[in-house]
């Protein structure tokens, strides 16, 4: 049997518990011991929770409340950014080592495409373990990896054996793996997708794939069409060394909730202010303006403009988010605004399916 598209070399890098690790290494203190980084106070958010607070159920984006809640023994610690990104930099360093085709995610995973590397390595599965044993002598730190034909299945494939561990999916696996994989694992499924297609019969990859596409396109519009493909191992999105962001944002978390719109109109400013830092930095500018609005209740409400021009300068940026916040009356009081740029001069349109495909037989040494 052949999979009739282009196969690749594709390793999805992602650090364990990356933020909590790497206070954990600096201070050995708090190794073994269930570290929550932010969230410290009655107002903050969990950024990231070792793999001992996550026992409890501490998670990233979780109230430091709830954290605290739920692991009484949580230990607090202040995020530090900057040392984050420079641990992030040698690692980083190492990727470039293999091969020059890395696209980063965040501070803390990658993809790298080694389908033709700097090592002539023909192995992707000895060439990942090479990486992950590096980084480990280089920062200390423990890294997980998933390898395959394409992004997706890389991506899922890091977090099967997770802390400190790999797992490679071959050209001849691909198949059964999507068909056996819970339909929750594939991205773009989030908890209100899931819930629809289980109401449709779906619940892993074999029932998605007994779907046709004219069905899928009519419960998902343009979504349909994806998971078509990529339950069939089709994904073509390439490694893309210099990844454009679709959005640029800036937000705040307040010490006391808001409850009038009076008392947001300088926190909006500092956002703006904040926001054409970022934008001015990354020479870019959009059309789309959304204001986000985090109310005491941690419910969420996103309310969006897209303007006829460009703009990066935040006079604009504020008098478009002043407009969003007038919009309509305030739920309840508030404890997180932001605002985001969306739409940008920089984004290219999305690429079409490849037209053109190549039979490769599935002996792939990987």
């Amino acid at each position: 049997m052949d999979l009739d598209f282009p196969l690749r070399k594709i390793i999805h890098v992602d650090m364990d518990a990356f933020y909590a690790s790497v206070e954990q290494h600096d201070n050995p203190e708090l190794k073994g011991k269930p570290v929550a980084v932010g969230g410290g106070s009655k107002r903050g958010v969990v950024s990231a929770a070792s793999y001992e607070a996550r026992k409890f159920g501490v998670k990233s984006a979780m109230s430091g409340y709830i954290a605290q809640r739920n692991c009484p023994e949580l230990i607090f610690v202040k995020p530090r950014f900057d040392r984050y990104k420079e641990v992030s930099s040698q690692i980083r360093s190492i990727f470039f080592e293999y091969t020059d085709l890395v696209e980063p995610l965040s501070l803390d995973e990658a993809y790298l495409d080694v389908t033709e590397n700097k090592k002539g390595n023909p192995s992707a599965t000895l060439i990942a373990k090479e990486i992950r044993q590096k980084i480990l002598d280089k920062t200390g730190l423990t890294a997980s990896a998933g390898i395959s034909i394409n992004k997706f299945i890389a991506k899922v494939a890091s977090d099967y054996n997770k802390p400190n561990g790999q797992k490679t999916v071959n050209p001849e696996e691909v198949i059964q793996f999507l068909e056996d994989l819970d339909i929750r694992k594939f991205y773009g499924v989030g908890k209100v997708t899931a819930e629809k297609m289980y109401r449709l019969g779906i619940f892993t990859g074999k029932d998605l794939k007994q779907k046709s596409i004219e069905f899928l396109d009519e419960h998902f519009g343009k979504s349909g069409k994806y998971y078509y493909y990529v339950v069939r191992g089709v994904h073509n999105s390439a490694v893309k060394p210099h990844r454009i962001p679709k959005s640029v944002g800036a937000e705040r978390t307040f010490f006391e909730n808001l409850s009038s719109e009076i008392f947001m109109l300088e926190k909006l400013e500092n956002i703006a202010n904040e926001l054409e830092r970022r934008l001015q930095k990354s020479k870019i500018a959009g059309k789309t303006i959304t204001l986000k609005i985090k109310y005491s209740d941690f419910t969420l409400q996103t309310r969006s403009k897209t303007l006829p021009y460009y703009i990066a300068n935040k006079e604009l940026i504020l008098e478009t988010a002043k407009e969003l916040l007038y919009q309509s009356e305030l739920q309840n009081s508030v404890r997180l605004l932001g605002i985001s740029l969306a739409n940008l001069n920089t984004e290219k349109k999305q690429e079409e399916p490849e037209k053109e495909s190549v039979s490769v037989q599935l002996k792939f040494d990987f």
